[in-house]
């Protein structure tokens, strides 16, 4: 089990783009998915990508169909106590030994081919991360397609901490992926996602808020 991409929920257009691109990470290829109404900008790194998401098309999000996913109640409250971010684990390379990784629901969303789904974790509270799986995805998407080489060194991520107001997860999701050592949660008085890249071998930071609330380090 792998940590495939990490969303944050941004404004129309994500103009909170612009503080990644100030500190010199190329954007990728940008995204929509049709029948969810949400689309994305998106910034690749060799087996992780980090991915600005908004609702588009309010109709969309709020269909039967895509409801039960809460994507449209996280934007919607982003400013307000829900928790902006998403985490999207993958079964990793060896299908032999993926396996899923916590109680989850499966979901058909209408811009995937008939027949894969996507996991999304039950009983998780607005006020934690979202936790998704790809059980069909074995590698990080659209690779050897996109820009991973930045303005500044930052290559593997190594190490994921999310900051929430309440310092113990409730749900069995959030439990399960940080008992993988996959991220760890802290203590904050406000939402924030820190990255780590190459164990911060450059000893370099950038902080990135107010725009976004995200913390860089490598």
């Amino acid at each position: 089990m792998e940590i495939d991409h990490i969303f944050i929920l941004c404004a129309v257009d994500a103009p909170e783009a612009a503080a990644l691109r100030r500190l010199g990470l190329q954007e990728g290829s940008s995204n929509t998915h049709p029948g969810q109404g949400t689309a994305c900008r998106r910034f690749f790194f060799h087996s992780f990508y980090l991915e600005l998401v908004w609702v588009h098309d309010l109709k969309e999000a709020q269909h039967a169909l895509v409801r039960p996913t809460r994507l449209w109640e996280r934007w919607s409250m982003r400013q307000t106590g829900a928790c902006p971010f998403g985490v999207v684990l993958r079964g990793g390379c060896d299908a032999s030994t993926a396996r899923v990784p916590f109680p989850m629901w499966d979901y058909a969303p209408p811009y995937l081919p008939n027949g894969l789904v996507i996991g999304v974790a039950l009983d998780t509270p607005l006020t934690e991360p979202e936790f998704f799986y790809l059980g069909f995805q074995r590698q990080r998407a659209r690779l050897g397609q996109e820009p991973v080489v930045h303005g500044i060194p930052t290559k593997d991520l190594t190490d994921v901490t999310i900051g929430m107001p309440a310092l113990e997860p409730s749900s069995e999701a959030a439990r399960i992926v940080e008992r993988h050592g996959l991220l760890s949660f802290d203590l904050s008085r406000e939402y924030i996602l820190r990255l780590t890249f190459d164990e911060a071998s450059a000893k370099s930071t950038a902080d990135l808020r107010p725009e976004l609330p995200l913390v860089l380090d490598w």
